[in-house]
């Protein structure tokens, strides 16, 4: 297959990035115009670059999209997550200056990625010049876990890594035939939805922000997936050189194969990402032909056998409640003895007066027994009343509700913003378990109640030093608020993502008491904010003053 095969016939150089054919289609004119206007444009004096306003949180662009946090901010150009106030949602913005050098290219990147409406990229929404500004709107996608994040905690089990390079590698090779190269693929742009979908953000447009190019685009992508599927398998970057929260491999060794640098590697799938990584005299182990371009890697992966997602785990039978009295024979500490055999029949008629001897005793002592039973009930109704103590009653307290739990220390607290920058007002985190209700940590402010539909919520992880026993979490907070109470299996590492905690209680108010169903044994607790009360200020924000766990 030749290196067009993926671009419906066009060889490698001639799929330039972004916006090239169009570029191409403009030579000619362009030249004929120059050479009727140069005379003219020789006179005119060049317009002095303009000053682009000061950008910060709060800043409305277009009367319509609130700058809320930049996220990035370099080599002339920032990123913002914003609200959309007309639609009510939340959105990404790139913001450049209009006389920046690659303004234009980043207008023309942006309304090309637009037109594609593929599923499976993070959509281009809009792309404006607006008098000093060039701005870029995308969606934002606040239920997404970026792949970095994912590679943090360790590497992708098999069936995982499968689907996230056959998702991205069939939405390269859709993105090509259309002629639009990326250039700029990291596991910071692949991102995991809840749902499983893998999404790629900044087709084309992150390549013209920063003014990349490629004379080899596809083959360029081709080796970037190979190294996300390289970095999913073992947690390691495929060069020497640490990147994107990743180790490099070890230098003098060159590209080994994934199955060689970590063990229980999927052998097929340490194949594929060799192949898309050959490159300086690396191949693949089974000689297979490199694969160079996103269609032919596609090809590759859709021709793996079948990898089945991992088993759910057996469920867990608990015993029953009620164990036999005689154990059974040989268990521990206890020895078997056999049932004594049952003594022979006395013959004749000794046998029969014996019996006839013991019914006449029993009828004796069952006479005996009822006349002893009507005395003493006789003797109890001439005695005055007693008021009996209740059942379970002792000194007013209900023995069938034992007294609460005693306290738990926490070692410490920790602020949670996993779907956002990271951070939310960490410097104020000790006033949530000072023992003083004057004083509280609070969250960020935001334009509505459900935290300006930017995110699920933001809280507080609960570090209580050791995995201990849990029955109740008292929440103090100022303002009604919406409160969900999640617990995580203990671990020495505190967790990361949102989906390394389990739900175990829910409230809503200012002073809860989040009682758990039944103890839950854990180390890390998170109070969860999901809605959030108004603030003076016309903002909501949720502020929490103490936070106390009981076992």
């Amino acid at each position: 297959m030749n290196a067009g095969a993926g671009s419906g016939g066009r060889t490698d150089a001639d799929t330039v990035p972004m916006v090239g054919a169009v570029a191409r289609r403009s030579t000619a004119s362009a030249s004929t115009a120059a050479s009727t206007t140069g005379t003219t444009a020789a006179k005119r004096r060049p317009k002095p670059p303009t000053t682009a306003p000061d950008l910060h949180s709060g800043h409305k662009l277009a009367r319509r999209y609130q700058l809320e946090e930049c996220v990035t901010r370099v080599d002339g150009f920032s990123s913002w997550r914003a609200v959309d106030e007309k639609l009510r949602r939340a959105v990404g913005i790139h913001v450049l200056p209009a006389d920046h050098g690659r303004a234009r290219q980043v207008l023309a990147a942006a309304r090309s990625a637009a037109l594609l409406g593929d599923p499976r990229f993070v959509q281009v929404l809009d792309a404006v010049e607006d008098n000093e500004l060039v701005y870029v709107i995308h969606e934002w996608l606040p239920d997404a876990t970026p792949l970095a994040d994912l590679l943090a905690t360790g590497p992708l089990e098999p069936h995982e890594a499968y689907q996230m390079v056959s998702q991205v590698s069939q939405g390269m090779a859709a993105a090509h035939r259309e002629g639009l190269a990326h250039l700029r693929l990291d596991p910071g742009d692949v991102l995991r939805t809840m749902s499983g979908q893998y999404r790629i953000r900044g087709l084309a447009v992150a390549a013209a922000l920063r003014g990349l190019s490629s004379d080899r685009p596809q083959r360029q992508d081709t080796e970037s997936i190979g190294a996300l599927l390289y970095a999913s398998l073992t947690q390691r970057w495929p060069y020497e050189e640490d990147a994107h929260g990743l180790s490099g491999l070890p230098k003098g060794v060159g590209l080994v194969a994934p199955d060689q640098v970590r063990a229980g590697v999927h052998r097929g799938l340490s194949e594929i990402a060799m192949r898309a990584l050959v490159n300086d005299g690396a191949t693949a182990s089974r000689e297979e032909p490199p694969c160079t371009t996103p269609e032919e890697l596609a090809k590759a992966v859709a021709a793996v056998p079948r990898i089945r997602p991992p088993e759910q785990p057996a469920p867990v039978y608990r015993p029953t409640p009620f164990a036999p009295s005689t154990p059974p024979p040989g268990a521990p500490g206890r020895t078997a003895v056999a049932a004594p055999a049952p003594p022979p029949a006395l013959p004749g008629r000794t046998g029969q007066a014996l019996k006839w001897a013991v019914a006449a005793l029993l009828i004796v002592a069952i006479g005996l027994g009822s006349w002893q039973l009507a005395d003493t009930l006789q003797s109890r109704e001439n005695q005055p009343t007693k008021r009996a103590t209740p059942t379970g009653q002792r000194g007013g307290k209900d023995a069938t509700h034992p007294a609460t739990g005693k306290p738990l220390p926490i070692a410490t607290v920790k602020d949670f913003d996993p779907l956002g920058n990271g951070t939310e007002n960490p410097t104020d985190v000790s006033k949530a378990y000072d023992n003083d209700p004057s004083t509280y940590w609070e969250t960020s402010w935001y334009a509505s109640a459900d935290l300006g539909s930017l995110k699920p919520g933001v809280g507080l992880i609960v570090d209580l030093g050791s995995a201990r026993a849990v029955s109740q979490v008292k929440v103090n907070l100022i303002g009604s608020t919406d409160v969900q109470l999640m617990a995580a299996p203990g671990s020495s590492a505190t967790p990361t993502r949102l989906n390394a905690f389990t739900k175990v209680a829910t409230g809503s108010g200012t002073n809860l008491t989040l009682t758990l169903p039944s103890k839950v044994t854990s180390r890390y607790l998170l109070v969860w904010l999901t809605k959030l009360p108004p603030a003076a200020d016309g903002s909501y924000r949720g502020k929490i003053s103490e936070i106390h766990v009981v076992g």
